[in-house]
């Protein structure tokens, strides 16, 4: 298994996932919204999603998922503010989340006001202001915009793992090269403890030949890291964007199937990530 770790001490409360990818598009919204869903409604874990993309497409994926008809309050707010938790929504039962908003675009702007000449502080903030959140969840997952930026400076140095999406396109393994490099810096020049767990492999047409290129040169570099479970495109997953997240049921009662097939899809990859940040913590 492919593994980047940084010295430090043990995480004994929840697990802090980023997911990453420094190409736009490529599933990392899709992949923080379905796993945090699966943790929440099938794992039975108390789930927090971070949403740190001003874009705050994660926002309004669990905002629907929740029947949440206006986001009030931000992470943004909590940022400022010097706490968190009071900028929490709940979401569904076991899940909340920290919403994203436009003005969290001045985040390094922010930042920069409040450390003027304390880098670590900057890059750190985050991590500071999580930190009395994890005694409260299971699992805590960071969406951040595809940039190297201060936003993705202090999602890594927050998280204990790392989750890279790949989609089988020459641009994306650029992007994941790119993606693991760059936290190969930050775990040269800081003292802090981060590892990948996986590398899911999103392929919109897995027969065809860059596709299949990309996938065998992934699989080359990283080996075991690169997941089993494979996201192949499916029109139900699409729809979730517009309606959020739900299980829905046929006349007679039975799960809908084509919810059923997208939900235990990423129990399956909900499972591999177990099991590599078993391995991984040397369990």
């Amino acid at each position: 298994m492919y593994t980047i770790v940084i010295k430090g001490s043990v995480n004994m409360s929840a697990s802090v996932y980023v997911v990453g990818n420094f190409k736009g598009g490529v599933g990392k919204t899709k992949t923080v919204t379905m796993l945090s869903y699966i943790a929440a409604t099938r794992k039975n874990r108390k789930t927090l999603v971070i949403d740190l993309d001003p874009q705050a497409n994660a926002t309004s994926v669990l905002a629907k998922t929740g029947d949440i008809s206006e986001v009030k309050t931000s992470v943004t707010d909590g940022v400022i503010n010097g706490n968190l938790e009071p900028e929490i929504i709940h979401v569904i039962e076991n899940l909340d989340m920290l919403a994203a908003n436009v003005k969290f675009r001045n985040f390094g702007k922010i930042l920069m006001k409040m450390f003027p000449d304390d880098e670590l502080a900057q890059i750190t903030y985050l991590k500071k202001l999580i930190e009395p959140l994890k005694e409260e969840y299971d699992s805590i997952y960071l969406d951040v915009p595809p940039t190297i930026s201060d936003f993705s400076d202090n999602a890594m140095m927050a998280a204990d793992h790392c989750i890279v999406i790949l989609q089988t396109q020459e641009l994306s393994m650029d992007g994941t090269k790119t993606y693991i490099n760059y936290m190969q810096y930050l775990i040269d020049t800081y003292n802090t403890k981060l590892d990948i767990i996986g590398i899911l492999p999103c392929m919109l047409q897995p027969k065809a030949r860059v596709d299949k290129k990309v996938m065998h040169d992934a699989e080359e570099l990283y080996g075991n890291n690169v997941l089993h479970s494979i996201v192949k495109y499916q029109e139900r997953l699409k729809a979730y964007d517009s309606e959020g997240i739900a299980m829905g049921h046929m006349f007679n009662g039975k799960p809908d199937h084509w919810d059923k097939v997208a939900h235990d899809l990423y129990e399956n990859i909900l499972n591999e990530l177990d099991e590599h940040e078993k391995v991984l913590s040397g369990e």
